[in-house]
């Protein structure tokens, strides 16, 4: 609810201060006095642009702040929440703009930008200007209507969370069928190298020890001539050194006890007679396992031609990256096999998804066509009482493809002239029509939808007498529950008002600026009579204005 509303330097405002009443307000003043001023100033602070040209004095900025009352609006709390902002029971919304036509919004004291103005404002105020196009014309809000007289709310939800997991699952296996894609694009060319490193079948650094066979076999004659060479003449010559060191250690040994260093070197010399006799046998043996073998080296230099050409072509320097290799492809090969599965799987997921938003869809859609008669029964009804008698509103639900509220088309309709010729509401109704339109399905789901402060800029457009007495009775039935402000030129509206505020002008100097007040209850009467009679109302229309004020 909008409690205060400050204005300064704005227009042809000098300094004004309102203060609302929490139901019907009615704004009234002569044409041109000002009264779409306020509506200007108002629209500043739900975020709307603004220049330097709106200044009445250049020398200083333009204020405007609005204080509203936000204790039981669930849709406030969870924007500050979000926004980080403080939750308290009034809320002050200020727009300034300064003499070079900068402007800074705040939001309880902290800076905001006009994108959080504007969603803000969408919670506390739903302002209807004349020739807007207006909410009434856009799908949503029209969904909305129908959806707040089926009481959908619950069913919404339960829907939306599962199209929310069917869109997913699609989008994971679409993302899963591009990826296999990609895959079966590669796989001739990835089975192709695994199956020529799977054929080689390389073990663990198989090629680096071939190579050192290979150069051993290459070069087994002269090793195995010398170490035939060394054998022979430590062991098996006619005078073998172990033979002679032999018979020089027989010969110290006798004389070993004559000299204290001669034991030490007897025993070195037994111990080198016994390594040589060792390394006799070592020589003879390793030259027993050393044969040259053609064959072997043929089927080496081929397994390693083999193995050097996969190294050169895949870049590495050994048998092991290699196999790293073979392995890697191994497991894309794998995962092949696997994403079938997993594309079976995701498949099953998103149609078991889709079955069940399919189900909500319907449910939602046939307690919405349910509504759809009543709602248009009750809406032409009140478009007669409220001056169009001619007009007529139809609901059409068009089914389309699944989506996030639905598997159906809300349209409102309109034909103004009972031509039988129903066009979506936003082509063919004037900005009259389609405050007066709004204003009967308002309330008709005041019940449903938690409405914010709903302001009427001359809803009253082309009605007069009964049609314009009715705009009122459905006003004063609509501010029983929540706030209604309304600039009107009729005294039949006028006379529904909780609170009446008068607009006018005076001048101040060399300036003519804009001013309000709250009428007195004698002040009312003689607004009204003046709105019935003229500037000097009769003794008839100050009775007839006193009848509408008490009724």
């Amino acid at each position: 609810m909008l409690k205060k509303l400050h204005i300064q330097n704005y227009a042809i405002i000098e300094d004004i201060n309102v203060q609302f009443s929490e139901k019907l307000n009615i704004i009234t003043g002569e044409t041109g006095a000002g009264k779409s001023i306020l509506i200007g100033a108002l629209s500043l602070i739900l975020g709307e642009r603004a220049d330097s040209n709106v200044l009445l004095k250049n020398d200083k900025k333009c204020f405007i702040e609005g204080t509203f009352s936000v204790s039981n609006k669930e849709a406030v709390k969870v924007f500050l929440t979000e926004n980080d902002l403080d939750i308290e029971q009034e809320l002050t919304i200020r727009r300034e703009i300064a003499i070079s036509g900068k402007s800074r919004s705040f939001i309880n004291d902290t800076p905001a930008t006009l994108q959080q103005l504007k969603e803000l404002a969408s919670c506390l105020v739903d302002l209807h200007q004349q020739f807007d196009t207006m909410e009434i014309g856009d799908a949503d809000f029209q969904r909305e209507v129908i959806d707040a007289l089926a009481n959908n709310q619950a069913r919404l939800l339960i829907y939306q969370t599962q199209y929310r997991n069917w869109v997913d699952a699609t989008k994971a296996l679409n993302e899963l069928q591009q990826q296999k894609a990609g895959f079966n694009k590669e796989l001739d060319y990835y089975q192709f190298l695994y199956d020529e490193l799977s054929d080689a079948n390389f073990s663990s650094n198989e090629l680096e020890e071939l190579d050192v066979e290979l150069q051993l076999l290459s070069n087994s004659e002269g090793i195995k001539s010398a170490l035939d060479k060394a054998y022979y003449e430590l062991s098996g010559s006619e005078t073998p050194i172990t033979a002679s060191l032999k018979q020089m250690l027989n010969q110290l040994q006798q004389y070993a006890s004559y000299h204290k260093d001669l034991p030490s070197l007897v025993e070195r010399m037994q111990s080198t007679q016994i390594e040589l006799l060792d390394i006799a046998d070592e020589a003879e043996r390793i030259s027993d396992s050393i044969g040259f073998d053609e064959k072997r080296i043929n089927l080496i230099n081929e397994r390693l031609s083999v193995g050097y050409r996969l190294l050169k072509k895949h870049g590495v320097q050994t048998t092991n990256e290699l196999r790293t290799i073979q392995f890697g492809l191994a497991e894309k090969l794998q995962a092949v096999l696997n994403i079938d599965d997993a594309i079976a799987a995701k498949e099953k997921e998103a149609a078991n998804w889709f079955k069940q938003a399919s189900i909500s869809a319907s449910e939602l859609a046939t307690k919405r066509n349910k509504e759809l008669k009543p709602l248009e029964k009750e809406v032409n009804a009140l478009l007669v009482q409220v001056g169009m008698p001619n007009a007529r509103m139809k609901v059409a639900l068009k089914e389309t493809p699944l989506n996030l509220f639905g598997n159906n088309e809300i349209s409102f309709l309109f034909d103004a002239n009972k031509s039988n010729r129903f066009e979506p509401i936003r082509k063919v109704a004037s900005g009259g029509e389609l405050s007066r339109l709004m204003l009967c399905i308002k309330s008709l789901v005041a019940k449903s939808i938690d409405l914010p402060t709903m302001i009427f800029d001359e809803i009253d457009t082309g009605i007069s007498g009964e049609a314009a007495k009715q705009v009122g009775v459905i006003m004063k039935g609509l501010a029983s529950n929540r706030q209604i402000i309304c600039i009107t030129h009729q005294p039949q509206i006028a006379g529904k008002a909780d609170a009446h505020y008068y607009v006018y002008k005076e001048t101040k100097g060399s300036l003519i600026k804009t001013n309000i007040r709250l009428l007195t209850k004698d002040e009312r009467i003689n607004t009204i009579a003046q709105m019935l009679s003229g500037e000097k109302p009769t003794t008839a229309a100050l009775e007839n204005a006193r009848e509408m004020i008490g009724n």
